[in-house]
């Protein structure tokens, strides 16, 4: 069967992670939304994203196509009902689809027509920023089961001071000496090749991906993901590190995340509780207002290769979009547009030549091209960015 990831109607309340990737490859738990679905379904996806994005994430149509619903996380109940679907049947929860099966062209898809099946219980489902922190604990839990059932831990080191050891699991070729490590109140992932230094104190859930590295002394709350070729330092709660971003110093990252090529300077903190306590309101790119989140706790979403001086102060719910550079005392806006260059003084436009011009050396120090298509989508945020940049 082929398998087709779509963004559905979330995206926009996921930008800015959405302008430089397809809701599929969004991270959370242990896993990408897309890995998730590729080892729970044994098949490779492609996917339905935005135009300018199609070059890099194309999708392959066949005779035969299972279309699901990116926001939603797989779950073994769910993913037997898919693979069980026939022609023109679709999954629906509550007035949402799920996933249909279907030989029509896109164009020609009524799913008014199909043969509805409900699907009423329990599911993770990422439809705002937010919940990729919020949801990242659930979503480690359900990763970690699926990941190592049947499976066996490497052996912890006898050095680490280790609480709940049954809950930790260790791949091949990951080092950690020193350390202190407490699965009690969640369980602890440490993929291949993966590094956590001496001295380091976490508490689960963690999971720390392929190539990702925790530093010396670093302490670490749970639900927290540090994706692959990441570095985090300092202090950590319930944030979420898509891949290749460092925060590689001391000071204070809280329900929080970060997109890929990242950086967060020395001594970096932001707020993730309002000085009178009250509920967190976040930008939304949708309504081109303050949403209003249901939470008390929260504090930074960055979009991809965004960076920040240090000694940055970032105010409670800060919204910063891709390829921005904040330096500079005091706090800035909490509304950071894409491309602006500048801090609490004001900001200016950053534009793309130099923009692309950083981009290639931050990748290339991970032996990671800057490709003709990686431009062509920056290029596309810049222009679809710039009415929110029109007072600088």
């Amino acid at each position: 069967m082929n398998y087709i990831l779509f963004d559905g109607p979330s995206r926009n309340q996921l930008l800015p992670f959405t302008y430089t990737r397809p809701v599929a490859d969004i991270r959370v738990g242990i896993l990408t939304i897309r890995e998730k679905w590729e080892k729970h379904l044994g098949s490779t996806t492609t996917t339905i994203t935005e135009d300018y994005l199609s070059e890099k994430y194309p999708m392959v149509e066949m005779e035969e196509n299972v279309m699901i619903n990116a926001s939603y996380l797989p779950n073994s109940e769910l993913v037997e009902m898919i693979k069980a679907l026939e022609e023109n049947q679709a999954i629906f929860n509550d007035d949402e689809v799920i996933a249909f099966f279907t030989k029509e062209a896109q164009e020609d898809i009524d799913l008014g027509t199909y043969q509805a099946i409900e699907y009423n219980e329990p599911v993770l489902k990422i439809e705002n920023t937010w919940d990729i922190f919020s949801k990242n604990g659930a979503a480690i839990q359900e990763d970690f089961d699926f990941l190592t059932n049947g499976r066996k831990s490497q052996p912890i080191p006898s050095s680490n001071n280790v609480i709940a050891a049954e809950n930790i699991f260790i791949e091949e070729g990951a080092k950690l000496e020193f350390a202190t490590l407490n699965a009690s109140s969640g369980p602890i992932y440490i993929a291949e090749d993966a590094e956590i230094m001496e001295g380091s104190i976490i508490r689960g859930p963690f999971a720390l991906c392929n190539h990702a590295t925790v530093k010396l002394g670093a302490k670490i709350y749970g639900p927290t993901t540090v994706g692959p070729h990441s570095k985090v330092g300092g202090e950590v709660n319930n944030s979420v590190l898509f891949g290749y971003s460092n925060k590689g110093h001391d000071g204070f990252l809280g329900n929080s995340v970060l997109g890929e090529w990242c950086n967060l300077g020395a001594d970096t903190n932001n707020s993730n509780l309002k000085n009178n306590y009250a509920e967190v309101r976040l930008w939304s790119y949708e309504t081109e207002g303050f949403a209003r989140t249901g939470l008390q706790f929260c504090g930074l979403m960055m979009g991809d290769h965004s960076k920040c001086g240090i000694n940055t102060m970032f105010n409670t719910g800060t919204v910063v979009g891709v390829s921005a550079n904040i330096f500079g005392s005091g706090f800035p806006r909490n509304f950071v547009p894409s491309f602006s260059w500048g801090g609490s003084g004001g900001f200016t436009t950053y534009l793309t030549k130099k923009a692309f011009e950083v981009a290639q050396v931050v990748m290339a120090r991970r032996a990671i091209d800057f490709t003709e298509q990686d431009a062509a989508i920056l290029e596309h945020v810049f222009e679809n960015t710039k009415k929110w940049r029109s007072n600088y």
